[in-house]
């Protein structure tokens, strides 16, 4: 789950961590309002989607003036927001964040997250604040700091100094960053966080180190200890597809391809979207029902795939374990008589109970494609799909 920067600025004060004064407005006049109540003369106008680089996308503005704040206001407020983050389509701005200016010096980069491969938390700190930080990876990775946390004993003072003496803090700086960290990595684990950025992390002219940014996600199924984070869920910053998925517990992320996929388990939904690349399609979702799926949660997982009208076709990829072939038959049968297929629909089928699987779809009288295996099903759908396009005068897409 992402939040808005201001909401993360919201756990940053409650933590301990210096950022700026700032107040969300949802209106050109809240704005105004905002900006009066904020010290001055400096104000900074931002755009607040789930999405990074909303400064090269217009979407931040440092104001002079109150008249200022309100022009910039009207500009951005209700813009679609384009960025490298949020693709070609963009995101409609519904929030502002109006923030008092800062006296910057430096611009520093910091995050925190979880490293898989070694299973500890790790610090990562740059020079190269401001910057897409995969940029900085990319082309000059030795500007990256890390310091992995031991889950047993946390972060250690001596990480803190290293971090900073990297970066080339000195005096206040120094003790600052480490304060800072700390009550950054208290936020991280009492939070249940999946990610912590600062990007820029900026010292100021007096020494002072500041938060001008904030971008936290949790951990989607620690969200049940955290029902304060649950409120900061912004709906309309989440496609609508994947919201109606979460309520059946399904795993679903909207992709842009033109097949859509159901699939039990993440691997094989991996190799699933992997081989309708590989003969020439796109996936249009990332769709996993998992081991232990129900009839009704395979309904609406297929009416889910359904709604998409950029879905040309439909690749059901189902090995069933705990997952029993005849659930999912019967899911799909139920789900295709109630919208009705206007799409073509290819099942491949294997594992516990598929007899009983396909004999089900045998007798639905439903335009249903069976496959012999994964590949067989992959070459239908792709073949399917493309025809569906060009008999229905659409883009094919290859």
């Amino acid at each position: 789950m992402k939040i808005h920067e201001y909401q993360g600025k919201q756990l940053f004060h409650a933590y301990g961590v210096p950022a700026p004064q700032g107040i969300a407005a949802f209106t050109v006049d809240e704005a105004v309002a905002a900006a009066q109540q904020l010290p001055g003369p400096i104000y900074v106008v931002k755009a607040q989607i789930h999405a990074g680089g909303r400064g090269l996308g217009g979407g931040v503005k440092v104001c002079k003036s109150l008249a200022e704040v309100q022009e910039k206001a009207k500009l951005i407020l209700g813009m679609t927001l384009k960025t490298h983050q949020t693709g070609p389509h963009g995101q409609l701005v519904r929030r502002l964040y109006i923030e008092a200016g800062c006296n910057i010096a430096r611009e520093l980069y910091l995050g925190m997250l979880l490293d898989r491969d070694t299973g500890k938390l790790v610090v990562m700190a740059s020079t190269e604040g401001g910057m897409s930080i995969e940029d900085v990876a990319h082309n000059t990775p030795e500007l990256i700091f890390k310091e992995w946390i031991d889950p047993r004993v946390g972060l250690q003072a001596f990480q803190s100094q290293k971090l900073a003496f990297k970066l080339g803090l000195t005096g206040k700086s120094v003790r600052e960053f480490g304060k800072m960290l700390a009550n950054l990595y208290r936020l991280y684990v009492e939070k249940d966080c999946s990610l912590v950025e600062i990007n820029p992390l900026v010292v100021s002219g007096d020494g002072s180190v500041i938060a001008l940014d904030a971008k936290i996600n949790f951990d989607d199924n620690a969200l049940y200890r955290h029902p304060d984070i649950v409120a900061f869920r912004d709906l309309d910053e989440e496609d609508a597809r994947e919201i109606e998925a979460s309520k059946y517990d399904l795993n679903y992320v909207h992709l842009d391809g033109n097949v859509g996929c159901l699939v039990n388990g993440a691997g094989l939904a991996m190799a699933t979207m992997d081989i309708l690349k590989h003969y020439g399609s796109e996936p249009a979702n990332f769709l996993d029902v998992g081991g232990g799926a129900t009839a009704e949660k395979v309904t609406a997982a297929f009416k889910i795939i359904l709604s998409d009208s950029r879905v040309h076709a439909i690749f059901v990829n189902i090995f069933g374990g705990i997952m029993k072939c005849d659930t999912i038959a019967t899911g799909i049968v139920t789900a295709a008589r109630e919208v009705g297929i206007d799409r073509p629909l290819i099942v491949r089928l294997e594992g516990t109970n598929v007899g009983l699987g396909k004999q089900i779809l045998a007798d639905s009288g439903l335009p249903i494609q069976t496959a012999a295996d994964m590949k067989d099903g992959a070459q239908k759908a792709v073949a399917s799909a493309h025809k569906y396009a060009a008999d229905n005068g659409l883009m094919v897409q290859a």
